[in-house]
């Protein structure tokens, strides 16, 4: 259209494709209309109650829980989808991971101006700090504030990238393995069974880096 291009990248096709899946699981765990809960709600009645749990136990209070809730499960399922062969993992892009550590930066920001007003600034200047050293603690302060949200993003996509690499490196090498021959072939079922080990920690890895996210994320809003 003109000078507007309206490009389908596999970062966006992917993004919508994993909405998608979240919105159908949760429509397939929706139990209103039934007696007895499905597999697919009592899954989802225990990342509920899990999640609540861990916003409660970090905040206080449960009015962030949905957006916890939602960031948890956005980037579960893009994790998950990522170990899919021939699939893109969106968190394995950078501008994905940084991305959505420094949207809760400014989010984390905008809201703490918002509670505390101009003592918002305070956090940056430690109660008995001489004021000879005000501007250089400022300076450091500003540094660790930012450099909080760049690893949040950081430790995601390093996680991701570090183990899809491992599992490319190692599906290459048994192919090539199981491709050499009939006694290759029968060797190579050992090292097999250790890359679906692999792949089992992968799906793991998975759960584990959308709980850590999430948690943090909770921290952060804490204080």
């Amino acid at each position: 259209l003109g000078y507007l291009n309206i490009t389908l990248t596999n970062l966006a096709l992917y993004s919508i494709f994993e909405i998608f899946i979240i919105v159908a699981i949760h429509y397939l765990g929706n139990n209103e209309t039934k007696l007895v809960p499905s597999k697919w709600s009592i899954a989802l009645e225990s990342f509920f109650a899990s999640i609540s749990s861990m916003v409660r136990e970090q905040l206080g209070k449960e009015v962030y829980f949905p957006f916890i809730y939602s960031l948890f499960f956005f980037i579960l399922i893009a994790n998950l989808c990522g170990n899919v062969p021939y699939s893109f993992t969106i968190t394995t892009s950078i501008m994905v991971s940084i991305g959505l550590s420094f949207t809760i930066l400014i989010g984390v920001t905008i809201l703490g101006l918002s509670i505390h007003k101009l003592h918002f600034f305070s956090y940056f200047v430690p109660s008995g700090t001489p004021l000879a050293l005000v501007p250089l603690l400022v300076l450091i302060e500003m540094v660790s504030y930012l450099a909080r949200a760049f690893s949040l993003g950081i430790r995601l996509f390093a996680n991701v990238v570090a183990g899809h690499t491992l599992m490319k490196i190692l599906a290459t090498f048994l192919y090539q393995m199981f491709s050499a021959g009939v006694i290759m072939f029968i060797l190579t079922l050992i090292p097999f069974i250790l890359f679906l080990a692999i792949m089992g920690l992968e799906v793991a890895v998975s759960f584990i880096q959308a709980y850590v996210f999430s948690i943090l994320t909770c921290s952060y809003i804490k204080d």
